[in-house]
């Protein structure tokens, strides 16, 4: 198993793997746009291998740029799945906030 080159932020907290394929990973998620999502196997496809959703879920994982809209790719059953900048409710909260997803009713 190949191991991604990892970079470091002057604060030490970005850890983003500089793989081509991460490189890609986070070309396809910058582009997507306010009110729409990705799922992760979407973003993989994108990027060039189709068979690699779990890649793209770990690389999202160790994103902290703030270019890159990560919170944009969801599971493909339409689950939020995981947010490395408050938890699966606050990914849902910014996609309500950006009118991807509807706001629950009461």
């Amino acid at each position: 198993m190949k191991i991604a080159k990892q970079v470091a932020s002057s604060k030490g907290e970005n850890r983003a793997p500089q793989t081509a394929f991460a490189i890609k990973v986070r070309a396809v998620v910058s582009k997507i746009p306010k009110g729409k999502t990705l799922t992760y196997g979407e973003v993989a496809k994108k990027a060039g291998k189709p068979d690699a959703a779990r890649a793209v879920g770990y690389i999202m994982s160790m994103n902290y740029d703030n270019k890159v809209p990560c919170h944009r790719v969801i599971r493909a059953d339409g689950k939020m799945g995981d947010y490395n900048r408050g938890g699966a409710f606050r990914k849902m909260k910014l996609l309500q906030e950006e009118g991807a997803i509807s706001k629950a009713k009461k």
